[in-house]
Order: C-alpha cells, then structure tokens, then sequence
C-alpha cells in the first residue's frame, strides 16, 4: 500500500485538503506543501502495517470504502493508505 502522510493534527484541516493529497501524483519520498500543510509520500508499507497500527489505542481508524482507502490518524500525523494497483490505475 502507498503512504501518503498528512502533518497536521487538525482533522477540519486534513478534510479540506484530502482531496487534492489523494490527487496529488507524489513520487516516492516527494514532499511538498498544500495550504500550508506539509505532505509527503512516505512510499509503500507492508499490509501488516495496517493491522498494527490499528491495535494500538492512540491509534484512529478511518475509511473511504468507495476509494478503497485506509486513514490513520495518531500523534500529529494523518497517513492516506491507498492500494498500490489503483494508484498504478490511476497515472496511466
């Protein structure tokens, strides 16, 4: 899965700029700044990655099941797990 990660912990914030961080385009370790946000594609994470975060309690868990897509938000960090094959889909 690709990891994009949102440096926010605002959550109004991270919902106003979720859209163009999906529709981003980052590459591999590309940073950038969106409305004064930081992102940055954190490249891809095991899918047992997910299932530990998970576990933990300071850990939230949100999906976007018409996206396929995965958000975990703890500490000051949101992360954007999306699954590789539709974001392949998605440059071509």
């Amino acid at each position: 899965m690709k990891c994009i990660s949102v440096y926010t912990d605002n959550f109004e914030a991270f919902s106003d700029i979720f859209e163009q961080v999906v529709d981003s385009g980052l590459t591999e370790n590309e940073e950038r700044e969106v409305e004064g946000i930081t992102i940055s594609h954190s490249g891809d994470v095991p899918e047992h990655y997910l299932e530990r975060m998970s576990q933990k309690p300071d850990v939230v868990v949100m999906k976007d099941k018409q996206k396929g897509i995965t958000i975990l938000q703890h500490g000051q960090v949101f992360e954007i797990l999306m699954p590789v094959l539709e974001s392949v889909a998605q440059e071509a």
